[in-house]
């Protein structure tokens, strides 16, 4: 409580358009920790933690005390004694360098997965129909087509376009605003406080974190209805952090940039990256979520179609029959199903049917 009265005192969450959502307050609701810390919840996320590490040390040291780990876990979120372990952190270079977070199977990913199957129903419900990143249903492809049915569907009203992301979004989530968020819609204290640890076990939102993803769209989630509920905007389109905005005149793109930027600057205390861009569809196509998309045609991005063209040359080389060919190759060609790569697919590939 005492947590609750000081992010109010920071006047963190109270502007934001006179919070734009008064109006249609949404209910919050309490009385979840317990259905986090049931057996059969923790038992559910043990089962959707391991989907894909069955072979991992961590997944095969829980095995071996499964049923007793589960109910000493179940204890321990009862009585509050849950922290955070200590993170393994490292460097990746590609697709560009970043510090990956990364947490022990137990107790920590199957605490992050109890967490969210409560609570993603309830998050979900906040969403747009305009964000795409970790929405089942959505997704990558899912904002591509998007994106192409409008480009077709209404050529002069996505002439321009305005793409934007936020600099060093990750590291730079305000843990104080972060929380405020997340009591817009949750007030049982007892699962804050679990979510609070967690927020506060690494600076901004930790890279590789499973609760990270989601906390990381939550926290725009409220700047998605500013745009489509206070500016009114018909074509917008919000993966993470990368942002591209369709109209028809390139001088309100220009303005409402500026508008974004102070709301993000003075809500958020995020800063929008200086290569923003507003520029005609038609010359340039739309950069975004691995292609480029025009009024007519759909591209793959250049290092998507370059990285491509790699793998299945080394497929070339090997001495496979045509069938194994076809499956190989298959498997890595889900990106150009998307989009209008025939031609492309007729230069790279050996077998002229695929």
């Amino acid at each position: 409580m005492a947590k609750d009265k000081n992010l109010k005192k920071k006047g963190v969450g109270t502007s934001i358009e006179g919070m734009l959502l008064k109006s249609k307050q949404m209910k919050r609701i309490s009385n979840l920790y317990q259905q986090v810390c049931s057996i059969d919840n923790l038992k559910l996320a043990d089962q959707k933690a391991r989907k894909g590490k069955l072979k991992s040390y961590g997944v095969k040291r829980h095995d071996k005390n499964r049923v007793e780990n589960i109910h000493e876990l179940s204890q321990i979120l009862k009585d509050h004694t849950f922290k955070t372990s200590t993170y393994n952190v490292f460097k990746i270079y590609e697709p560009k360098e970043r510090l990956i977070y990364q947490l022990p199977y137990l107790p920590d990913r199957i605490v992050h997965h109890a967490i969210m199957n409560v609570l993603e129903p309830i998050w979900m419900n906040i969403f747009t129909a305009d964000t795409y990143s970790c929405i089942k249903g959505r997704g990558i492809m899912g904002c591509a087509n998007k994106i192409k049915h409008h480009l077709k569907s209404d050529k002069s009203g996505t002439k321009y376009c305005l793409k934007l992301d936020i600099k060093k979004y990750y590291p730079s989530v305000d843990h104080d605003v972060l929380k405020a968020i997340v009591r817009r819609k949750i007030k049982d204290q007892e699962l804050l406080l679990l979510i609070d640890e967690i927020i506060d076990s690494a600076p901004g939102v930790p890279i590789g974190n499973y609760l990270s993803q989601y906390l990381a769209n939550l926290y725009l989630a409220y700047f998605d209805h500013y745009i489509k509920e206070v500016k009114r905007v018909k074509y917008y389109y919000r993966y993470a952090d990368d942002i591209v905005i369709l109209h028809s005149d390139k001088a309100y793109l220009h303005h409402l940039f500026k508008d974004i930027e102070q709301y993000l600057r003075s809500n958020l205390k995020l800063t929008v990256k200086s290569n923003y861009q507003v520029f005609p569809v038609e010359k340039r196509g739309i950069d975004f979520v691995g292609y480029r998309f025009y009024h007519t045609h759909t591209l793959l991005r250049k290092r998507i179609k370059l990285n491509l063209c790699r793998r299945i040359s080394n497929i070339n080389k090997m001495k496979l029959t045509p069938e194994q060919y076809k499956i190989e190759i298959s498997a890595q060609t889900s990106w150009t199903k998307h989009c209008n790569s025939r031609n492309l697919m007729k230069k790279i590939t050996l077998n002229e049917e695929i």
